[in-house]
């Protein structure tokens, strides 16, 4: 495995761990919907929760919440709908977006969970 996919799914791992900390109900992880992904899916309550994952090994170019295009937001969106089309759910569905940075001895990590990152465009 490349070394940026292993620092992506490490991030993913501590995301999905963070999530269950603060009372999430898992349901999915790496989702696939053609070529389009959902890092996490889960339950916050009532609402279905979409949660894309960031990882950067620094934010010398760019803070991983910034990183985030309208082509990967489209494409999260539309696999967030084959989801809740195959489980025939009605739900409030609202889209997260964690970020990762760790720091030099990746014992300690910054983390920045930002609840409604983005919406739908019509």
């Amino acid at each position: 495995m490349a070394q940026h996919n292993k620092l992506g799914q490490k991030g993913e791992d501590k995301a999905a761990s963070y999530l269950l900390d603060q009372g999430y109900r898992l349901v999915a992880r790496n989702y696939r919907f053609g070529h389009k992904e959902i890092d996490i899916i889960a339950w916050d309550d009532k609402v279905l929760v979409i949660v894309e994952v960031r990882t950067r090994d620094s934010d010398y170019h760019e803070h991983p919440r910034n990183s985030l295009t309208p082509a990967k937001i489209n494409a999260i969106v539309h696999a967030a709908e084959a989801y809740i089309m195959q489980n025939e759910l009605d739900c409030e569905t609202r889209f997260d977006l964690i970020c990762w940075l760790p720091k030099k001895n990746e014992e300690a990590w910054e983390m920045e969970h930002i609840v409604e990152a983005f919406h739908p465009t019509p």
